[in-house]
């Protein structure tokens, strides 16, 4: 997300590389999306080394969701889309359209 962010703001444009059947067509936006929160003793400690200090806690998300606004482009195996454009084009594209 906050790469996203840097992109506008120097007018770089921003592109998502995922695959199509990671897209979920039957969620109203990327706010449903359920994040995969992984252990914080991953930020937390070098192998069994810590490196924060005592009573340190964290979020670790596995991974963000960049909001479409941010977004010039999603790369697909089905071809390159805008966000608006993949919604539109979401009942007819396939997996049969790659062959």
């Amino acid at each position: 997300f906050q790469i996203a962010v840097v992109a506008r703001h120097h007018g770089v444009p921003f592109y998502v590389a995922a695959p199509f059947t990671s897209i979920d067509f039957h969620i109203p936006s990327g706010d449903h999306i359920v994040i995969e929160e992984r252990p914080d003793k991953e930020m937390t400690h070098i192998g069994d080394h810590r490196i924060a200090a005592p009573g340190i806690a964290c979020w670790n998300p596995a991974f963000d969701v960049t909001p479409a606004s941010l977004i010039t482009g999603i790369i697909t195996e089905l071809g390159v889309y805008k966000p608006s454009e993949l919604i539109k084009h979401a009942n007819t594209l396939t997996f049969e359209s790659a062959s």
